[in-house]
């Protein structure tokens, strides 16, 4: 789920970009030099907008907010069935599986639960969606291997469903993977949540929504680097600024070797906007990005930023072709790179996915959808 900007006007560009739209999801053209890797970064979509309860009980009375809220999360929940992850597990493993990227990091990864609303935790699960793309890779005969889980927000609460008022239950899960078999070395991996999130008070408790990233120290052929995940806050750059720079400071740190991000960084370099009340821009985290900590925006080194807009669509991804093709338009899905004299990486080529009509999935009661609410980004480089 994503900052979404609709209406900007993209005419210049516009029959460049429709090369992208509309083009297929294939192996691009070009020589890769010894020791190149491909990564990608992956919105999987969660399936719904998460902040569709919390908007429902805003300037509520406290006597009103828990039926708004239950409305609301019912409704949310309903929208999970009709996005259907398992067919649109397919489709992303289609992309995948197409280009081949060695190492991935996806984001928004959820698993769904459900169960009595007894004041226990739920556990029966309804989506994993992590399992479901696993799965779905191997029976497409590119299996993957997970390299690191970070677990993030676990949130749940009441909602109506078949069975009646249940508790449901949304785990949040940013992922790194690696294909099995290639030639990619992992030789050490964590994670960590960002201290900087946005306080909320539901029902009179504070909360608070956790994001968080992953890295992998690997090796390709003669060469290592540090290979990091993470997902940005979207609804406040304040604090996806915050977190950026946490990331900075900490697991995007390391001297004397080379650093590949990817991300969902909910920051569109070329949107200026504030919030009311923020003190950074919507390009802000993007820019301590690649300015402060150095880092090299890896598809600007490959291809004008018109031709790499990666959001977004509707919170059904039913999107018409002609609607995901106004929709899509800005860039905030990113691989970064920097060496470890603090120059950028040579990138080969790089590739969006998740664009082309013809990769949505078979008619559903809500019609055909997109993989996800973002396009992937397929970049290989020289570590």
């Amino acid at each position: 789920m994503t900052h979404v900007r609709k209406g900007r006007a993209r005419w210049i560009v516009a029959a460049l970009a429709a090369l992208m739209v509309l083009g297929g999801v294939a192996a691009p053209a070009g020589a890769n030099g010894g020791d190149s890797v491909t990564v990608m970064t992956r919105n999987v979509y969660l399936g719904g907008d998460i902040t569709r309860p919390l908007t429902a009980i805003q300037g509520l009375p406290p006597e009103q907010q828990g039926p708004a809220f239950v409305a609301a999360n019912t409704t949310l929940r309903a929208i999970v069935d009709q996005t259907n992850f398992p067919l649109r597990s397919q489709r992303l493993a289609h992309e995948i599986a197409t280009l081949k990227p060695d190492l991935v990091g996806l984001q928004e990864v959820a698993l769904w639960r459900s169960g009595p609303l007894d004041g226990r935790p739920a556990t029966t699960v309804d989506y994993d969606f992590l399992q479901s793309l696993l799965d779905d890779l191997a029976a497409l005969g590119e299996p993957y291997d997970v390299v690191h889980v970070q677990q993030e927000s676990d949130v749940s609460g009441p909602a109506v469903r078949a069975a009646g008022l249940q508790n449901i239950r949304l785990t949040m899960r940013d992922v790194a993977l690696k294909r099995a078999g290639a030639g990619v070395r992992v030789l050490a991996s964590g994670g960590g949540n960002y201290a900087a999130r946005i306080p909320l008070v539901v029902a009179g408790q504070s909360l608070s929504f956790i994001r968080g990233y992953n890295w992998a120290d690997v090796r390709v052929g003669s060469k290592e680097f540090r290979f990091i995940n993470t997902h940005l806050e979207s609804q406040l750059s304040d604090v996806a600024y915050a977190q950026a720079a946490e990331l900075l400071a900490g697991a995007a740190a390391p001297a004397r070797k080379p650093v590949v991000v990817v991300c969902d960084c909910n920051s569109d370099p070329l949107d200026a906007s504030r919030k009311p009340g923020e003190r950074y821009a919507h390009q802000d985290p993007y820019l301590l990005i690649t300015r402060t900590g150095g880092f090299a925006d890896a598809w600007l080194r490959f291809a004008p930023a018109a031709l790499g807009f990666t959001s977004g669509l509707s919170e059904l991804v039913n999107d018409t072709p002609a609607q995901a093709f106004a929709a899509f338009d800005h860039r905030i899905d990113m691989v970064f790179g920097r060496d470890a004299d603090g120059s950028s990486l040579p990138v080969n080529w790089g590739w969006v996915t998740g664009r082309n009509p013809l990769n949505r999935t078979p008619t559903t009661p809500i019609g055909r959808l997109w993989p996800s609410d973002h396009a992937g980004v397929v970049i290989n480089l020289q570590p």
